[in-house]
């Protein structure tokens, strides 16, 4: 498949005598696609039932004079001003019962079937008009679900919604209360009518239920996209997309993955490293103007896997951006480099974000590949650069990893429901294998927690799972491929209980999770042989047998087979040691990598990245910072 690039655009801020320069000047620069629409219902309907279709006509006609591919947005993620006027109760409501008023984004419950019902109306005008249209190559639904910490409401509306979804689940109140465990502290209920939302508790509530209403919001999100891709399908057969960001997991992108076509996301590899990353001061200024090595593979892989093999970045990160914490400029070349990394993880397209910089409103200070003055800005010479290198190279074949990683947003919500230590964190334990994984020259698939079809997979690691299905472990071991479990691997039950027969039961596994403890971070504690078990540890039983003892005697690794179990969270050092050993026994070739060197197996293609601030010698090649080289 042709990789191709596109980019982000708002004629409704612009005047209309620019939009024809502003289509060739795209379609000079090798741009294929230009998103359009997702913020502009004020333009489209400006008051009640008074649609103003004419500018988006002559808009989508203007852009395909010059070729250029359409990506239409659903723009219902801004909902106009009078839109409260007709749902004074639409709005969000966060966890102090703060109604999330209108003057920016996002501004709408997920629970209000006022606002979904709006919401389908105007994607269905939409798609009447456009899903025909020969320039449309793609939708969009909304934008960026989750962001601004969006999807747990505490509303009116998300209260009755909630009620009905554990009506539905549980059939009867006592049927609830015996699953939750509601006979602790008196929390027991005669009615579903008595189930409040799990905030302004005295103290924390019942982990079971927060840990169905994280179930509950998320479905929230997939019915209220599943309501826009119905509508679009009925009008469409363009592919439809939604563009996810970095390190959001409070629902499940597989569930709405599912219902598209493509995965796509938003990467802003230098605003992700300051505001989403839990680094040390000098891994953040190391990185500063290129972003984590990981961080972005990591997404990468994530959305190849909810897409189902198709997946695009979005938004690219063009120059400096405005939100994080700090937001310097990127090195020379990251432009190019960043655009090369998602293609050689199996992007078909990466759309930048934005064309022209905005002198006004919020995103003012995020660069564009235009200056406000229309002049070019750094970001344009670098996207000239990667069109010059598509016209002449060859195409990026994907094809599947030796390795798989399963990642499960439900983990993610147990985790945070119920940490038991400050730190502990689904995602960062993951991203942290993940890490280890490529730090040794690996390249990985990112599953989700259904699959059952192992097959080619040599390694297979499930950390922190700790509500894993009951036939995941069966598939994972008729593969024969090495698997890593733990820690915390089937930990709860469905119901938010710990389990009898005690964690991990893992078939074949003769091991117990005897007693949990959670360590300060200054208080580690040595494995033999070198690297060190933190924050989490599990003391274990069983005959299992032990690969590796901590400095007290106790169990670390255990092993049966194929199959092994990691009794805590290892440090960067044991980790190595861990991934390295098991990599060895399932064949798999580990290599050697300088600090700042990534490695991506494209196919026959080998990728070499340098994501350092310096040049780096690799394989008798000086490769300079922002540098990547093909073999």
């Amino acid at each position: 498949m042709k990789r191709t690039l596109g980019t982000c655009y708002y004629p409704e801020h612009w005047t209309e005598d620019i939009w024809a320069e502003d289509a060739a000047r795209m379609a000079d620069l090798g741009l294929t696609w230009v998103r359009i629409g997702e913020f502009a219902w004020s333009r489209l309907e400006p008051a009640p039932g008074d649609l103003q279709f004419g500018w988006l006509d002559r808009a989508f006609d203007t852009l395909a004079q010059t070729g250029l591919k359409i990506v239409l947005g659903t723009p219902t993620a801004t909902p106009p001003r009078w839109m409260l006027e007709r749902h004074p109760d639409m709005l969000a409501v966060d966890a102090q019962g703060r109604a999330r008023g209108f003057g920016s984004r996002r501004h709408y419950c997920f629970s209000h079937d006022g606002y979904r019902a709006e919401a389908v109306r105007i994607t269905a005008l939409l798609a009447e008009r456009y899903g025909r249209h020969p320039a449309l190559g793609a939708w969009q639904t909304d934008n960026e679900y989750g962001c601004h910490d969006t999807v747990l409401s505490y509303s009116e509306a998300a209260r009755r919604a909630f009620r009905d979804w554990l009506a539905q689940r549980y059939q009867s109140p006592d049927a609830l209360n015996r699953a939750w465990g509601n006979v602790f502290w008196s929390m027991e209920y005669r009615d579903f009518d008595e189930i409040e939302l799990p905030n302004l508790t005295v103290t924390e509530p019942n982990p079971a239920h927060a840990m169905d209403f994280r179930r509950f919001s998320s479905d929230q999100v997939a019915r209220f996209n599943a309501a826009q891709v119905e509508t679009i399908r009925a009008h469409s057969d363009a592919p439809i997309s939604h563009n996810y960001m970095g390190r959001i997991t409070e629902f499940d992108h597989f569930a709405t993955g599912r219902q598209l076509d493509i995965a796509t996301w938003d990467s802003y590899p230098l605003g992700f490293l300051e505001d989403r990353l839990e680094e040390a001061d000098a891994h953040k200024r190391r990185y500063a103007r290129q972003g984590d090595p990981d961080f972005q593979a990591f997404h990468h892989d994530l959305y190849r896997s909810v897409g189902h093999g198709r997946w695009w970045v979005m938004e690219q990160q063009p120059g400096p951006v405005n939100w994080a914490p700090h937001n310097p400029a990127p090195l020379p070349g990251m432009i190019r480099f960043w655009t090369w990394e998602a293609f050689a993880h199996g992007a078909e397209a990466v759309c930048y974000f934005r064309w022209r910089q905005a002198p006004f409103a919020q995103e003012q200070m995020h660069a564009g590949l235009l200056r406000p003055d229309h002049a070019e800005a750094v970001g344009h010479a670098e996207v000239a650069a990667v069109a010059a290198d598509l016209t002449a190279a060859q195409d990026v074949e994907t094809t599947k990893a030796p390795v798989a990683l399963i990642f499960d947003y439900q983990a993610a919500w147990s985790w945070d429901v119920q940490p038991q230590g400050r730190g502990c964190d689904y995602f960062r334990l993951v991203f942290e294998v993940y890490r280890g994984l490529r730090k040794l020259g690996l390249s990985i698939d990112i599953l989700p927690p259904d699959t059952r079809d192992f097959t080619d997979y040599d390694l297979i690691l499930a950390p922190g799972l700790d509500m894993p299905p009951p036939d995941l472990i069966p598939a994972i071991a008729v593969s024969g491929a090495q698997a890593l479990f733990g820690p915390r691997f089937g930990s709860k039950t469905d119901a938010f209980a710990i389990p009898v027969p005690l964690p991990p039961a893992i078939s074949g596994l003769d091991a117990v999770v005897a007693r949990v403890e959670t360590l300060r971070p200054d208080m580690p504690v040595p494995v033999t042989g070198g690297g060190a078990i933190t924050l989490w540890r599990e003391h274990l039983e069983g005959g299992a047998q032990v690969l590796d003892r901590d400095a007290d005697g106790l169990p670390v690794l255990l092993r049966a087979g194929s199959l092994h179990y990691l009794g805590g969270w290892p440090d960067p050092t044991y980790l190595a040691r861990v991934l390295t050993r098991l990599a060895g026994a399932a064949g798999v070739l580990v290599r050697e990598l300088p600090d700042d060197i990534r490695i991506r197996q494209s196919g026959p293609t080998l990728f070499i990245f340098n994501h350092g601030p310096d040049p780096v010698e690799f394989d008798g090649t000086r490769i300079p910072p922002a540098g990547f080289l093909r073999r």
